[in-house]
């Protein structure tokens, strides 16, 4: 069940980052802290903050939990 509402919701943000970036082609810059990024699409730039945030979730989920991301393996 876990992994069926995994599935859905990365569905749901695919299909939002492609309509956001089909209804919205302008170029945004980001700016932080004074620095100033490239111009890249609303879409691109959601795109990969989402994919940023699923792989940094992915590396320190393990860490948080203890497993070392073994499973139920590593816990001998």
């Amino acid at each position: 069940m876990a992994k069926l509402i995994a599935a859905l919701l990365l569905a749901v943000w695919v299909a939002a980052i492609a309509i956001l970036s089909a209804q919205n082609g302008t170029p945004i810059s980001l700016q932080f802290f004074g620095l100033r990024s490239i111009q890249l699409p609303l879409g691109m730039t959601l795109a990969f903050f989402a994919a940023a945030s699923m792989i940094a979730t992915a590396l320190v989920l393990p860490v948080l939990t203890g497993s070392g991301g073994l499973g139920s393996l590593g816990r001998r």
